[in-house]
């Protein structure tokens, strides 16, 4: 959908036009995964796939919603939202918990959040791995930001979207997708340390292409999945702190400890220790990669991430396997790994952009081949952060 039919679907919605459209970005990570949890630095990019919301200010205390992907609507107080019901009395469907949960979040802040008319669309997969529901908190939370004319920063932006996920949705996820959709750089990487919450940007070189392949596996990272493998990572410090009691997390395991330590853990839980302390390290030498624009250096390290996230930590896939191993032949491949939490979704490739066609090309056709799925694939760049249109 185009922004002249969002503008179209709004005016017929609501018979009156938008005042603004909010741009609000997925992302995707390039190295760092499951290390937020651990205290570990991440390196996301928010991407040119993004999610339009047309706003204009309501009449009444209500907040007025049409999802126009799922041809659904909706309509809420701002007065009671903790009930997570409808202005009939009715609980909320579970995609309407996110702008509700953003108002309710930026309430407890004491920050105001008028009444609003919005028709919004997505550009990102949902389910893919590529932060959709991230992307509709901080489109939403820009949208009572640019009505309520007060001033936040953009991390502190990110912080009350978190919230709303974690504590009204119900959905336990890190900082590292709302920060990414909140203060994305075009062009650029964010190195985010997810326990001093400092940030800082790497460029990507501008012949390098991001691109996204979507196994068609929709993530079904189960509430076990995930909890086990957090459970298994508290379970490595706890046998690790009668050896290292100053650690607090496994951020404050060095590699060259792991290595002597290791032998004394549990086995699950020192396969899974063992791909974070490495993960973070390979963080590290990413952003050191980027800035000397090394491009041989980061591909192979993502190549190491994704067998990491195979064998150590266990959430690939076989689809997700064999779209990384198709790159290794294909032309122009700079490096490939599983994005997101895994257990289906998409991987991420950097490719040398004038080789991007082909290279897309092969891998739909290899995947098929092997597979007889149809993977979608985006040619995306890093982009800026949310923004109005």
């Amino acid at each position: 959908m185009n922004l002249d039919q969002l503008q179209r679907a709004f005016e017929e919605t609501y018979r009156r036009p938008p005042q603004f459209i909010v741009r609000a970005p997925g992302r995707v990570n390039i190295l760092g995964e499951h290390v937020d949890y651990n205290d570990g630095p991440v390196l996301p990019a928010a991407i040119d796939q993004a999610v339009y919301i047309a706003v204009a200010p309501g009449q009444d205390d209500c907040v007025r919603l049409h999802a126009l992907d799922l041809n659904q609507q909706v309509a809420f107080r701002l007065d009671n939202l903790a009930q997570k019901r409808d202005v009939e009395g009715k609980p909320l469907p579970g995609w309407a918990l996110y702008p509700a949960g953003v108002a309710w979040a930026l309430q407890e802040a004491g920050l105001h959040t008028p009444g609003l008319l919005a028709a919004y669309t997505s550009e990102i997969p949902i389910g893919s791995g590529l932060s959709s529901s991230a992307a509709v908190e901080v489109g939403f939370a820009f949208a009572w930001q640019t009505l309520g004319s007060w001033e936040i920063s953009r991390l502190a932006l990110a912080q009350r979207c978190q919230k709303a996920e974690n504590q009204f949705v119900g959905v336990s996820c890190g900082l590292m997708d709302q920060f990414a959709c909140a203060c994305g750089v075009e062009g650029h990487a964010l190195y985010f340390d997810t326990r001093s919450l400092e940030w800082d940007i790497a460029p990507i070189p501008p012949e390098v292409a991001l691109v996204i392949a979507d196994s068609g596996v929709r993530r079904n990272l189960t509430h076990s999945g995930y909890n086990e493998r957090r459970a298994s990572c508290e379970q490595a410090v706890r046998e690790l702190q009668q050896y290292l009691p100053h650690i607090r997390s496994l951020r404050d395991v060095k590699t060259t400890e792991f290595a002597a330590y290791s032998m004394f853990l549990s086995e699950i839980p020192r396969r899974r220790a063992e791909h974070v302390v490495k993960e973070i390290a390979r963080v590290h030498s990413a952003v050191s990669a980027l800035r000397r624009a090394d491009k041989q250096a980061l591909g192979a390290l993502m190549y190491a991430g994704h067998n990491s996230l195979r064998n150590l930590y266990e959430v690939s896939t076989p689809e997700l396997d064999i779209l990384v191993e198709l790159t290794r032949s294909l032309p122009g491949c700079i490096g490939a790994r599983l994005t997101g939490a895994g257990f289906g979704g998409c991987t991420l490739n950097l490719v040398e952009l004038d080789q991007a066609e082909a290279f897309i090309a092969g891998l739909q056709r290899g995947y098929a081949q092997a597979t007889g799925r149809q993977a979608k694939v985006y040619l995306c760049r890093a982009s800026q952060g949310v923004s109005l249109l």
